[in-house]
């Protein structure tokens, strides 16, 4: 459950209460203090903590941090827009209570989400979080449109002792092989263990294609919600591999050639506790609504992989005939296609329909990728936009007339060229708002700079242990 008011200088109603009690209650198991996370444009989770004794302070009246970080890059270099970049000013973060858990990988700690505002009490425009809250709000009461999402989280695992920032993969089984999980089965145990002491709802952890890569899925949230459990479920595998002397990387491309680390977006759009993706009269069961909110994600996809996919390194990732969904193109179970429509299996598809969006990797802000995804479908849905055919087997192989036909588009093989299909779109931009949809251009630039005359090795490099 997340909460769904914004915060206010005093505290929301309950608030310091609930804090009060929350402070006895954690130090009563030992916990010392409460980390207040969220993630920056540049998809860099940013913390703050306070002592367990001081969060009914932080739930009265926030904790302190600059606005500057909404311009950092990944690197920790700074840059600037006509409002954000200075090193003035302050904002103050707000701690979700509702979604406060003790950390079980790391003994002494709990963890809370925040909203940011400023010293006036005023929404801050750079917090995803709050706009996220936004989106899904203005959602219901105009669309009268509810939403279950989740992100699934790919990660490879490194030796701990190699040599500098080397990568050297933990366990050498096979893709999807049993000998990975015995070779790292007491991790991955403890990792499952943490994620059920914390509440998480693991539906499946399993070794994936690339050297020691790993992907855990978890249960569908609310998009708020889902977005601050991808936040968890990372600081929780990073934290446990800590204590098993190993080190993770959740990086779109850990090395430059091969299969990287996606994060899928699952979404699906209800109305009355009914699924519109199950039980229309549309193909594989789909709703107009979801057709026309299926298009508006397509169509959108260019100017959309800015956001989803925002690092230099996501490029790497960004290939064809790798299943990272590099066309703009749609099928059923079809795991070439951006959008993989996904009917669930029969007796279940009432809930468990939903759509696939795969090029998403995990330097993505969850919160602004799930949003900017959520705005899409209701652009297409607003406009009752056609969905087109659908797409079988793997695009490539369509050749240029067939696609062109087909409408079917490479997605940009570039973050600039993605910056330049963002700047494009004024529908994505708008609902950001100027001061955001700025910080992402500036951002995402600052990245290209920063990485300018690398190779594709010394660009995985450079990002290899950022996220």
């Amino acid at each position: 459950m997340t909460t769904l008011a914004d915060p206010v200088p005093g505290g929301r109603p309950g608030d310091v209460e609930r804090a009060t009690a929350l402070s006895g209650e954690l130090a009563g198991r030992g916990v010392h203090g409460v980390v207040l996370a969220y993630v920056d444009t540049a998809g860099i989770g940013r913390v703050k903590t306070v002592p367990t004794a001081r969060l009914s302070s932080a739930a009265a009246w926030g904790v302190g941090m600059s606005p500057v970080f909404d311009t950092f890059l990944a690197n920790d270099s700074i840059v600037t827009t006509d409002v954000l970049g200075s090193p003035d000013g302050d904002l103050r973060l707000y701690p979700d209570l509702e979604r406060l858990v003790v950390l079980a990988g790391q003994s002494g700690w709990a963890w809370a989400p925040v909203d940011r505002i400023t010293q006036d009490g005023d929404r801050h425009p750079g917090c995803t979080r709050t706009l996220l809250r936004r989106i899904v709000t203005e959602a219901a009461e105009g669309h009268g449109l509810t939403f279950k999402a989740a992100i699934e989280v790919e990660w490879t695992v490194a030796r701990g002792d190699a040599p500098g920032d080397a990568f050297v993969p933990a366990t050498t089984g096979p893709a999807y092989g049993a000998t990975r999980q015995v070779e790292l089965g007491d991790y991955i145990a403890d990792v499952l263990a943490a994620c059920a002491a914390q509440g998480i709802e693991v539906e499946q952890v399993h070794p994936e294609y690339a050297a020691g890569q790993f992907e855990i899925s978890v249960g569908a949230l609310d998009p708020v919600a889902a977005a601050d459990s991808s936040v968890l479920v990372r600081q929780t595998v990073r934290a446990v591999a800590g204590r098993h002397g190993l080190r993770v990387s959740f990086a779109p491309a850990v090395v430059g050639q091969g299969v990287g680390n996606g994060g899928h977006v699952h979404l699906s759009a209800w109305r009355d506790t009914v699924n519109l993706h199950s039980g229309g009269a549309g193909r594989y069961g789909m709703t107009a609504e979801a057709e026309s909110f299926t298009a508006g994600i397509l169509a959108h996809l260019p100017a959309l992989t800015a956001v989803t996919a925002p690092s230099p390194a996501s490029y790497l990732r960004l290939r064809p005939s790798q299943w990272a969904g590099v066309f703009t193109a749609w099928g059923r179970e079809t795991r070439e296609t951006a959008l993989r429509v996904v009917t669930g299996t029969a007796g279940l598809r009432d809930r468990a329909a939903n759509l696939e969006i795969k090029p998403v990797d995990l330097a993505a802000n969850p919160y602004l990728a799930i949003g900017s995804l959520i705005v899409a479908g209701l652009d297409g849905l607003a406009s009752s936009a056609a969905l087109p055919d659908e797409t079988t087997g793997d695009p490539v192989r369509l050749g240029e007339t067939e696609a062109a036909r087909r409408g079917v588009r490479r997605l940009p093989v570039s973050l600039e060229q993605a910056v330049g299909e963002f700047r494009a779109d004024e529908a994505l931009r708008a609902a950001l708002g100027p001061v955001l949809a700025d910080a992402v251009i500036a951002v995402r630039l600052g990245e290209v700079a920063s990485v300018a005359g690398l190779d594709d090795d010394r660009v995985a490099a450079a990002y290899r242990w950022t996220y």
